[in-house]
């Protein structure tokens, strides 16, 4: 399977309804529906924050401790995460961020780095919760840079949910990414993502950029030992982007983590199997900070320790 941080396919047809072709939708969803409400192309509550040389676009909803939601990449909006927004705007204030090259985001001219896009993130909660900290939940691409927020910026993130982020090295993910290939496996999709972006003449540079971005990536100890807050990981076991093993591999190299595998879930485990997800997520969200201990990391049996 080629690998393109994609959202959706058909696991969503089976949990979500109905949707006109013109309304917010998913990557390959069919006939299937997310949220009533088209996250990431609201209008009525949408902002931008500029980041650097380029204007960052988001979305608040409901009041309370403040947790920043960040969607998957190459073919994603924050309309992908409805079903974390949908619930978490009942208790909390939910910062809904499409990031850069995305949605409503503009590209910039800078070169892609996850520096700049924890700067991205930084410039909206600037705008937004100024000094408080906050959770951060991301998918994919959302997750590595809610890793690297917390790493640069450790006072600025209480805690992180990371869905589908683990170990990666480079060559893993191929170097080129195509609108065309898009358009031909989901016209409406790419059509629909054409009519809320800011630049869409652009939407092939930055596929140029982002494919080789991730064809390079190289993520391991360096990054996660340096996190200090703590780390909720989830993955699905069928994951192939980012397969359980690297995952735990994270797991082990983050100070203050803890683990946990949706079963029969691909990389959106979070829609695979959102039951699962949610009895994990939603405890951890909820818990005093004081209580979210490190789980003990207990080494490989292949040596008598009894």
């Amino acid at each position: 399977m080629k690998k393109f941080f994609i959202v959706g396919l058909t696991a969503l047809t089976l949990f979500f309804g109905s949707v006109t072709a013109d309304a917010a939708r998913y990557f390959m969803q069919g006939d299937a529906k997310g949220s009533s409400i088209p996250y990431g192309n609201n209008l009525k509550v949408g902002k931008y924050a500029q980041a650097d040389d380029a204007k960052i676009y988001y979305e608040i909803y409901g009041k309370g401790k403040p947790i920043v939601i960040l969607h998957g990449g190459g073919v994603a909006t924050p309309y992908d995460m409805g079903v974390f927004i949908d619930e978490l705007k009942k208790n909390y204030k939910v910062i809904a961020v499409t990031t850069r090259g995305h949605g409503r985001s503009e590209i910039g001219h800078s070169p892609l780095t996850y520096e700049q896009k924890a700067n991205d993130i930084i410039a909206v909660m600037n705008e937004t919760v100024k000094d408080e900290p906050v959770q951060i939940l991301g998918f994919s691409d959302g997750a590595y840079t809610a890793y690297k927020v917390a790493e640069m910026y450790p006072d600025r993130v209480e805690r992180v949910v990371a869905i589908g982020a683990g170990t990666l090295h480079a060559g893993y993910f191929g170097d080129k990414m195509s609108v065309a290939d898009m358009e031909k496996v989901d016209k409406a999709f790419v059509d629909y993502h054409r009519s809320i972006m800011p630049e869409p003449e652009r939407w092939q540079e930055f596929y140029d950029k982002f494919a080789i971005f991730w064809h390079k990536m190289e993520v391991g100890e360096e990054l996660f030992k340096n996190i200090k807050c703590p780390v909720l990981l989830v993955v699905g076991d069928e994951d192939d982007h980012a397969p359980v093993i690297t995952v735990l591999a994270a797991h082990q190299m983050i100070p203050n983590s803890r683990l946990s595998v949706i079963p029969k879930a691909w990389h959106t485990a979070y829609i695979d199997n959102y039951k699962a997800t949610a009895a994990v997520v939603y405890p951890f969200i909820n818990a005093n900070l004081k209580d979210l201990t490190p789980s003990k990391k207990v080494d490989y049996n292949d040596k008598a320790i009894f």
